[in-house]
């Protein structure tokens, strides 16, 4: 709770620090993850699945040129199998909010169209199950995380928005406890995912 009260003093901060003359879009956000998940040490195989994300969103274009913000409230789910050295095989789900808070740089390529690069942390809250168990191992998500956004895009019309990016976790997410190795093995472990989405602004 102390965590999400932060973030929400963040955002307040953060719209009450957007010059006057910024201007504001509203928008609605949706797309794909593809995530992967990385653990301290090799302990298991893993592979991609895909995931999606969805939600509202916000941008700020400041008076400065090609400087702006954005900002969203996704409903974030991502899944990943892990296979270990058995024919048994876990399915791992998580269900989040995730709020991005990203810094851009617009490059306009005329009237119609621009490019912009975007970076920024982005703060989680599970709102899944907290606990995965199998005759492979047990799984348990922290109930918040930080990570990190890195990418590019391409903004149309100045309304619609087709982005891609790689957001990596800053800290675990969670704690992966292998049963099917020949000695019980517990493992921090990460889910990062590399992101394809879509924004329509009014």
């Amino acid at each position: 709770m102390k965590k999400i009260l932060t973030v929400v003093v963040l955002f307040a901060a953060l719209m009450t620090a957007v010059p006057a003359k910024a201007e504001v879009k509203f928008g609605v956000k949706g797309g794909l993850n593809v995530t992967s998940m990385r653990f301290d040490s090799s302990v298991a195989d893993k592979s991609n699945q895909a995931g999606f994300f969805i939600g509202p969103t916000v941008k700020f274009t400041l008076p400065i040129v090609g400087l702006g913000i954005d900002a969203a409230a996704l409903y974030d789910q991502r899944k990943s199998k892990v296979g270990g050295a058995t024919d048994n095989e876990m399915s791992i789900k998580q269900q989040s909010i995730q709020i991005p808070i990203n810094v851009r740089y617009d490059i306009g390529l005329g009237s119609k169209a621009g490019i912009y690069f975007f970076a920024g942390p982005q703060f989680g809250f599970n709102v899944g199950s907290k606990t995965i168990d199998s005759a492979l191992a047990d799984w348990t998500f922290k109930s918040s995380n930080i990570s990190g956004n890195v990418g590019l895009g391409l903004m149309l019309l100045g309304h619609l928005q087709v982005s891609a990016n790689y957001n990596f976790a800053l800290g675990k997410t969670g704690e992966f406890s292998a049963k099917a190795l020949p000695s019980a093995l517990k493992e921090d472990a990460k889910l990062n995912a590399w992101q394809i989405g879509v924004a329509y602004f009014f």
